[in-house]
């Protein structure tokens, strides 16, 4: 019989799916069955819309957070989608907070330090072979990227729908910092300053990986005003 209070935290990995809904209705499905029964009592849930490679996770931090302050315990649906991101695992690790993985409930820490290691080695074999492989082909003689002649009309091509794809992302990046932002307001925190170094301070990045500072804060909140 499952007891006490839990934050729900969902992954989905691009944009599409989570406007689909592809993949985060079996999720929560599997989370309320779950909880199905007992005495709990779920606190919240945190939605994150991204992918798999990017390092800052603003949602899960956020959800993080409430378990701390609420000493909740953390239900994911699916660990074996989230068991190889590091920074899953990084910033799960040094939260110290209790999670349960439906899909895998006997997992613990000592487990998902065994899994970090794992995925931080097969990353790097996969560069690794990566490299070898293209230098290979280069010694070889064989035209790479955009040298390739058949290739060289696409470029114009690619490089618009890359820079459709970066707004794209700055918009749901925006979406996903935007509520932690108004948890920080509510906090009393109302300046610009302040916000930027309450996010620094969760450990939360900016879109590009770095820190926050008041013109990104400025930046971020102008987003909400976009249509």
């Amino acid at each position: 019989m499952v007891t006490g209070q839990f934050v729900a935290y969902f992954r989905v990995s691009t944009d599409r799916q989570g406007r689909s809904g592809l993949g985060l209705d079996a999720q929560r499905v599997s989370v309320d069955a779950y909880l199905n029964g007992g005495n709990w009592k779920l606190l919240g849930h945190f939605t994150e819309v991204e992918s798999g490679r990017r390092k800052d996770r603003p949602q899960l931090q956020a959800a993080l957070e409430l378990c701390r302050r609420q000493r909740a315990t953390l239900v994911i649906a699916k660990l074996d989608r989230l068991a190889r991101n590091v920074a899953f695992i990084s910033a799960l690790l040094e939260s110290k907070v209790k999670f349960v993985a439906v899909d895998m409930p006997e997992a613990d820490n000592t487990f998902l330090q065994m899994v970090a290691v794992f995925a931080e080695w097969e990353a790097r074999k996969i560069s690794e072979r990566t490299k070898t492989a293209l230098a290979a082909a280069k010694a070889r003689g064989k035209k790479l990227g955009w040298s390739m002649p058949s290739r060289r009309h696409q470029q114009r091509t690619a490089a618009q729908r890359g820079a459709k794809t970066n707004r794209a992302r700055a918009v749901q990046f925006a979406a996903n910092v935007l509520p932690v932002v108004e948890s920080i307001k509510k906090a009393g925190i109302v300046s610009q300053h302040g916000i930027a170094k309450a996010l620094n301070d969760r450990g939360i990045s900016t879109a590009r990986g770095g820190r926050w500072y008041a013109t990104s804060v400025r930046n971020i909140e102008a987003r909400r005003r976009m249509p």
